[in-house]
């Protein structure tokens, strides 16, 4: 061990812990200015947990017990008087620190049963997060720290250190970092359904780090090809390892083929570690950051089915009809037809890992903001939920504000009443003007001081602010803790937008702050809903209620300064409106509403023409960038085939643009017809279903459950949460007698009648009836005279 003392700069990736006997240190895996990978060791860090007292104990007395009691476990156990806050009271508190995390777990329980003892806290923060929330590290930021080099040939590292004191932040840069990425796909060559890794080999491991490279098994043995990918992961050494859908799949089949065929899967940098699962549920590759797109995928709620060829055509990545398209089933049957077959599906392959790479290039700007951010790291990130994402952000803020963070509880679900949505105005409208105000919900926090920790049952006058409807007190001074952390938060939020209108979009500098303040959005719009999630640790029904109260007061404030500007009001939906455009109106709509109720509103889109129903959250609209918008429609339902989705949104484009239904007929019945004639693609046809609960507890064969029965017939495990996708097929009886899996079918099979009359049809009419056209129109061919939208527009102003 060197004695030398340096100051070194890094940058996290990410942060672990290890044990030596009864010693306990924190690694922290990072860059160096260099670009080298480098780690960083701390000893100095002891995990702890707070013991909150009840106002009239014995303080020395009960400090003595607790004591007494934790140094039966761990003898170099110590405790400490602290003064702390909870929900913003004062209270008196024993920290207790043990020397491994184990021992918390151990021995929480029993300091909760000393008497005086009122509750035992933050014993269920995981040791390395509570590291990097009380030394304040986040990935992706740049510190300085003084250091040590110490000689430790267990990790892939340039460097190793022991950090000697606590690092120093350094101004945020506005660039991303510079880190080596690579992604991999596997292909599993199986016969009989779910692959089994016990017998089923991968013939196909593709990646990209920049350049394709495919190690294939030709004679099913796998041995080998698993060799070349550990050999290549540990060549290119790279920061972080993505895929599609790699944590529930890829990493479990090859861990266990490498476990079948005697080898250790050594690709992290911890020499001779192998991937295993981590606490946060997530395949942790120590040293590396494994970041699973289907993670980001499945916030994306406009695709409902999350394969990666539907994702990557949405996102713009690879179109479906650029890529070669196999089905599982297919993969042995080409495999085993020669070299023609194997290249088609070596193509495949290679298309996978191609639009996973461009993917990953898409999301992980956005990532590593998010995880710079809330401090939690990007392998962790996406697989939580929005809820957990802010809550790591309130714990890192309740450390500062020397608040003590409440423990999460099990709760059942509360409802309350919510935001005002107004009946729309149905038939069609031109020039509309969608207003948004500008994160109302975070405001309206702000501004009447709202958390759990101002909330009170009796205040003075003008000591409070008072919700209306719900009568709810909140407390004026002093600020509460979200109303600290979310002016924070948007006060950065604003500074960045600022800076982004001196620069051009697309410039480097441009593109980091753009998605740091993205990641700044995300975190404070959700401040509103976490309250009133059942699983938060600051949970405040309350406080739920008294928000959206306020907001529909501000709602109906807007609807009302509108109406006397003379704007014709044609819907409104929680923080928006939707007015007739008359700029010089709206312009002095948005300054009364800013003067008057102090938030920020301002024009979101402009629809050229906008088709409402009398159906609150349902319109079609076309903006005048000609973009579609489809809500509320079958066409983003999870529960009907994409033809229905294909038919809605044509049917929208060609009444909003042609201004009749006439094209629009003529369309969906060309539609008809191709099916007929087998012209549609079978996966246009595809329901998808989820299942959610064991097959066995359903009492009723629902056409979804009988999909997943007849998938377990094929060796495909079903599990709650899973979608089963399934077509219709000709035959007598029950729907539900007549489905099978999707891979299953050809098309023909697929029953014609059914998917018009309860797909076409249906999906067609829900925008076409408003506009005169029967079925029988649709079906027949008997032209009857349409309504156009200038029908509507005439008998609009006419009322």
């Amino acid at each position: 061990m060197s004695e030398e003392k340096t100051i070194i700069e890094f940058q996290p990736l990410d942060v672990s812990y290890e044990q030596e006997g009864n010693n306990v240190f924190i690694v922290i895996w990072a860059k160096n200015r260099a670009g080298e990978t480098i780690t960083l060791l701390d000893w100095r860090f002891k995990p702890y947990f707070y013991a909150i007292l009840e106002e009239e104990s014995n303080i020395e007395k009960v400090k003595n017990e607790v004591l007494t009691l934790v140094r039966r476990k761990e003898p170099k156990a110590s405790v400490e008087l602290v003064e702390k806050k909870l929900y913003g009271k004062p209270v008196k508190a024993l920290k207790i620190i043990m020397m491994i995390p184990e021992q918390v777990r151990e021995v929480r329980d029993r300091v909760k049963n000393v008497p005086m003892v009122k509750d035992v806290l933050e014993a269920d923060i995981r040791f390395s997060m509570r590291y990097m929330i009380d030394k304040d590290i986040k990935p992706f930021r740049w510190y300085k720290v003084p250091v040590r080099e110490v000689s430790k040939k267990k990790y892939r590292s340039a460097k190793i250190y022991e950090v000697l004191e606590d690092p120093i932040e350094l101004e945020a840069e506005a660039s991303f970092p510079s880190l080596k990425t690579m992604v991999f796909d596997i292909e599993v060559y199986s016969t009989t359904g779910s692959p089994r890794p016990e017998k089923d080999p991968i013939i196909i491991i593709g990646l990209m780090d920049g350049g394709l490279k495919q190690f294939y098994s030709e004679n099913k043995d796998d041995k080998e090809t698993i060799k070349k990918f550990i050999e290549e992961v540990q060549k290119i050494d790279p920061d972080i390892i993505s895929g599609y859908n790699i944590n529930v799949f890829d990493w479990n089949y090859l861990l266990q083929r490498a476990k079948y065929n005697g080898l250790n899967l050594d690709v992290t940098r911890e020499i001779g570690k192998s991937p295993a699962t981590s606490t946060a549920g997530h395949i942790s590759v120590a040293g590396r950051l494994n970041v699973d797109i289907f993670d980001f995928a499945q916030e994306i709620s406009e695709v409902k089915r999350k394969t990666l060829e539907d994702i990557s055509e949405y996102m713009g990545v690879m179109k479906k009809d650029e890529r070669v398209l196999l089905e599982w089933y297919d993969i042995p049957k080409l495999w085993d037809t020669g070299k023609e077959g194997r290249e088609k599906v070596l193509r495949y392959n290679r298309d996978d890992v191609i639009s996973t790479y461009r993917l990953m290039e898409k999301f992980l700007p956005f990532g590593i903001q998010l995880s710079g951010l809330t401090g939690i790291p990007l392998d962790q990130l996406m697989a939580t939920s929005v809820g957990y994402r802010l809550e790591y952000y309130l714990i890192r803020k309740a450390y500062r504000f020397n608040e003590i963070v409440p423990n999460r509880e099990e709760r059942e679900r509360e409802s309350y009443k919510g935001a005002i949505v107004l009946k729309p105005k149905s038939g069609v409208h031109e020039n509309i003007a969608v207003l948004d105000f500008a994160s109302m919900y975070p405001n309206i926090m702000i501004k009447y001081n709202v958390g759990p920790d101002t909330l009170v049952k009796e205040c003075k006058n003008d000591e409070c602010y008072v919700a209306p409807d719900v009568g709810h007190k909140f407390r004026k001074e002093p600020p509460g803790f979200f109303k600290s952390v979310l002016s924070d938060l948007l006060a950065a939020r604003q500074k960045i937008r600022q800076q982004l209108k001196k620069l051009k979009p697309g410039d480097p500098e441009y593109n980091v702050l753009d998605e740091r303040q993205k990641a700044i959005k995300v975190l404070a719009n959700a401040s509103y809903g976490y309250m009133g999630w059942q699983g938060a640790r600051w949970y405040c029904k309350e406080c739920a209620e008294a928000i959206t109260a306020w907001g529909r007061q501000n709602i109906t404030f807007a609807i009302e300064k509108a109406k006397k500007l003379g704007l014709d009001v044609i819907y409104g939906d929680t923080d928006s409106l939707f007015v007739q455009f008359d700029e010089k109106k709206i312009n002095e709509l948005l300054n009364i509403i800013n003067s008057e109720l102090g938030l920020e509103i301002k024009i979101d889109k402009i629809y050229k023409k906008l088709f409402f129903t009398e159906a609150k959250k349902r319109y079609v609209g076309i903006t005048i960038d000609n973009i579609i918008d489809i809500v509320g429609f079958e066409a983003i339902r999870g529960d009907w085939s994409e033809i229905s989705k294909d038919i809605q949104t044509e049917i929208a484009r060609l009444i909003l643009e042609k201004g009749t239904t006439e094209k629009a007929i003529e369309y969906t019945k060309e539609i008809i017809r191709n099916l007929k004639e087998k012209k549609i693609p079978i996966d246009k046809l595809v329901i998808w279903k989820t299942i959610t609960k064991p097959i066995e507890e359903y009492e009723v064969d629902a056409p979804h459950v009988t999909a997943a029965k007849l998938y377990q017939e094929y060796g495909l495990k079903i599990s709650p949460g899973d979608k089963v996708g399934y077509v219709v097929v000709s035959g007598e009886g029950k729907i539900s007698e007549k489905v099978k899996p999707y891979f299953a079918a050809t098309l023909d099979e697929i029953d014609v009648d059914y998917y018009v009359d309860h797909q076409i049809i249906p999906a067609a009419m829900r925008i076409l009836e408003y506009f005169g056209v029967s079925e029988s129109v649709l079906k027949q061919g008997a032209i009857e005279k349409q309504k156009s939208l200038f029908d509507y527009l005439s008998s609009k102003q006419k009322k």
